[in-house]
């Protein structure tokens, strides 16, 4: 049975969520208020209502006791799905998901599985306090035996909640909260596969000057600068990247041999950041078609500041912009 409808980002997950409960008696839900509350964002709401408490579990607030426990219930033949209730509270976990979640398969030499997902609401532009506005992704990006992915709207949180959770590795799962409420129309198919592999990009706008490389809640920035530009006569082609680690890079040394020139946007910092990757790879892979150096758009090289001078740090319109005309200038 197929069903259009327009949904929030949150009630895509919430909805994914959910399909992957009804498809797998073994997908259990784990974290701080995911229960009774319906989380902080309202993602798991009424899901244990429907589920029960055993499968959708209200936690302490001790994020290292929650990995750790959803890796017990992984090795058992459970398909855990944590909740990290914001993304600076991550780090209390950072040795069982650094130590134990990435190296067990490994460690193993491949006899053991950990089918586990980590979600993490991420990113800034909700005037929240300290700890409540991190881009952390560039940590777990780097450690391997994690995947790591980013949504950037309500279908592919649908459909990538499921992917994720049916995936015999562990999975990152970054969700951009000031996006939690943004809504477009998914297509809810029962009998359908989702539209695109979990670790394949997406060009969501077509162009021939200038690649925007993106994910999670740049994605939109970078379209809106692109109808910007339009409107001048710049013709800017915008990539979600959606899988940090791997990288699609088939899709994206293709845009970019396309138009010549690459800009990547991430609200993280940019020293040592993803879009400090992404210059060197396009550099090395497309080194013959580039008409200018990779620029990188980013938050500033500081902690996260308060909330009042937020938009000041986050990259927005204009700071893409300015970058998309000195790359131009060249």
């Amino acid at each position: 049975m197929t069903s259009v409808q327009r949904l929030t980002l949150a009630k895509g997950l919430n909805q994914g969520l959910r399909k992957a409960m009804e498809d797998d008696p073994k997908v259990v839900l784990m974290g701080e208020d995911v229960g009774k509350l319906g989380g902080v964002f309202r993602i798991t709401e009424g899901l244990q209502k429907d589920f029960g408490e055993d499968r959708v579990i209200d936690t302490p607030l001790a994020e290292s006791g929650i990995v750790g426990t959803a890796v017990g219930l992984a090795l058992r033949g459970y398909r855990p799905v944590v909740e990290i209730q914001f993304d600076g509270f991550i780090y209390p976990a950072f040795d069982q998901i650094v130590s134990q979640v990435a190296k067990l398969h490994a460690r193993s030499l491949g006899h053991l599985k950990l089918p586990m997902v980590i979600r993490v609401p991420f990113g800034g532009g909700i005037g929240a306090v300290e700890h409540h506005s991190e881009s952390n992704e560039a940590y777990f990006a780097h450690t391997a035996g994690l995947r790591v992915v980013a949504v950037s709207d309500p279908a592919d949180a649908y459909w990538m909640i499921q992917q994720a959770i049916r995936s015999d590795d562990p999975v990152m799962f970054y969700e951009p909260k000031r996006r939690y409420h943004e809504r477009a129309e998914v297509e809810l198919d029962e009998a359908a596969e989702a539209p695109l592999p979990l670790h394949r990009a997406r060009v969501t706008r077509e162009g021939t000057d200038v690649t925007l490389l993106a994910y999670g809640p740049t994605v939109k920035t970078c379209l809106q600068a692109a109808e910007a530009a339009a409107a001048e006569g710049k013709s800017l082609e915008v990539v979600d990247l959606r899988s940090l680690s791997p990288l699609d890079l088939d899709t994206i040394t293709t845009s970019v041999k396309k138009t010549g020139r690459a800009v990547t946007v991430h609200e993280a910092a940019t020293f040592l950041g993803m879009g400090a990757e992404l210059a060197a790879l396009v550099q090395r892979e497309c080194f013959h078609h580039l008409e200018a150096p990779v620029l990188r758009v980013g938050g500033y090289n500081i902690p996260y500041p308060p909330s009042r001078f937020e938009e000041e740090f986050l990259p927005g319109l204009d700071r893409v912009l300015d970058a998309v005309d000195e790359s131009l200038a060249y």
